[in-house]
């Protein structure tokens, strides 16, 4: 079973930056597309940006030109460099990737953007 854990969230000034981590229990993530996703209180869902195994990526229109995901497949890590934050950017936000199987999500970390 892969565990994967979140990290790097936390409390910062309407244009500030954070950069979250995902760290796999193994490196079965290397060979899959690595979702971010987040949801604020009340809201859905939002899929905020995705890498491939191949190292292409993909944004929400609302984080374009402000966040980068990237992957380290020798640490097992994806990550997402959050710039430029907004108050609407506050929200948990989770890693998750899927296999033909089975679906693998972290426990999330909280963003908070706020002054």
């Amino acid at each position: 079973q892969v565990q994967l854990v979140e990290s790097g969230g936390g409390l910062v000034q309407p244009g500030g930056s954070l950069r979250l981590s995902c760290a796999a229990s193994g490196s079965i993530i290397n060979s899959y597309s690595v979702n971010w996703i987040r949801q604020a209180p009340g809201e859905q869902r939002e899929l905020v940006a995705t890498i491939t195994s191949g190292g292409t990526k993909d944004y929400a229109d609302s984080v374009k030109g402000r966040f980068n995901i990237s992957r380290d497949n020798a640490k097992n890590t994806v990550y997402l460099q959050m710039n430029s934050l907004k108050p609407e950017d506050t929200a948990v936000y989770y890693c998750n990737f899927r296999t033909i199987v089975n679906t693998y999500w972290g426990q999330g970390t909280q963003v908070t953007v706020s002054s």
